[in-house]
């Protein structure tokens, strides 16, 4: 990665965090616990991904920097109460997330479920208070954001992953679940920071579509991958917790050489995907390669 890429990266991380913080409640106020608990699920940990994507495709049509960090935040939140709830003994039953004990851990399964739903419902109050763009293209926004988190988007992929455990799924339908799960809200942090600066045409949401698919499923690949390569303190979470839970992944399908080079066509086509937009998409492609080449 170049160092102007670095340099971006981490402005718009930094900028993401004060977002953030400044879009949640203060931990004093009441309920001061679920308030507090909600700032340790969201605050001082992850790659973000969402938002840098929502701020490189913004790049590409010139959105404002009020909408995209309400785009960001937004995202981010959905993703946040993911992880919460992901992590209960319920779901994947987990007790490591980005390094710090999981929400349920550090607080108790009322408070992460609470921290869940608070999350999700702050997530809709800060995108419906974007004031900078017309009300037609906000509501658009609202309900992509709505469908990729829902049942036709995340929490579908969720669905399928539990349902999936110690079974033997095709490629095709591992491929499915992870569109639904990861790739949902992938493609909705592309398509929101695209909108947060115009109504796209048909040619444009195509392409951002294909990118979005692309780096959807190289995420998920390399997830995979790592989850059977790296160990907890790199990964921030527990490491080879799939094969101990006996999920199907792209590892256990295809082998973890074809994975890789799996990820690396990925990312070929994410770059190809961008190909109309020319150099005002560098920040995009460099965050495919960012997906597919990462450590942890």
């Amino acid at each position: 990665m170049s160092g102007a890429f670095d340099d971006w990266m981490k402005t718009v991380q930094a900028a993401s965090e004060n977002d953030l913080s400044g879009f949640l409640p203060a931990a004093t106020a009441v309920p001061t616990k679920l308030h507090a608990a909600m700032r340790y699920a969201l605050l001082g940990g992850g790659k973000r991904v969402r938002p840098l994507l929502v701020y490189a495709a913004g790049a590409l049509f010139g959105a404002d920097a009020a909408t995209l960090s309400r785009a960001a935040a937004a995202v981010e939140m959905i993703h946040a109460y993911s992880l919460v709830h992901d992590d209960m003994p319920c779901m994947d039953d987990d007790e490591l997330r980005r390094g710090k004990p999981t929400v349920h851990v550090a607080y108790d399964e009322a408070a992460a479920l609470l921290v869940g739903d608070a999350l999700q419902s702050q997530a809709f109050l800060v995108l419906s208070e974007a004031a900078s763009i017309p009300a037609a293209r906000q509501v658009a926004m609202l309900r992509l954001l709505a469908h990729a988190s829902g049942s036709a988007g995340m929490c579908g992929g969720q669905a399928i992953d539990l349902d999936s455990v110690g079974l033997s799924l095709t490629l095709e339908q591992l491929e499915q679940m992870h569109q639904l799960k990861t790739g949902a809200l992938l493609r909705a942090s592309v398509v929101l920071g695209a909108l947060a600066g115009k109504d796209l045409d048909d040619n444009e949401l195509a392409a951002l579509n294909v990118y979005a698919r692309a780096i959807g499923l190289a995420f998920q690949v390399v997830d995979d991958v790592l989850d059977a390569t790296a160990d907890s303190a790199t990964l921030g979470k527990t490491a080879g917790k799939d094969a101990a839970d006996n999920k199907p992944t792209y590892v256990s399908i295809l082998g973890l050489e074809p994975s890789r080079a799996l990820a690396e066509k990925l990312r070929l086509d994410a770059h190809a995907a961008l190909a109309p937009f020319g150099e005002k998409a560098l920040r995009l492609r460099e965050l495919a390669d960012l997906i597919v080449q990462r450590k942890a």
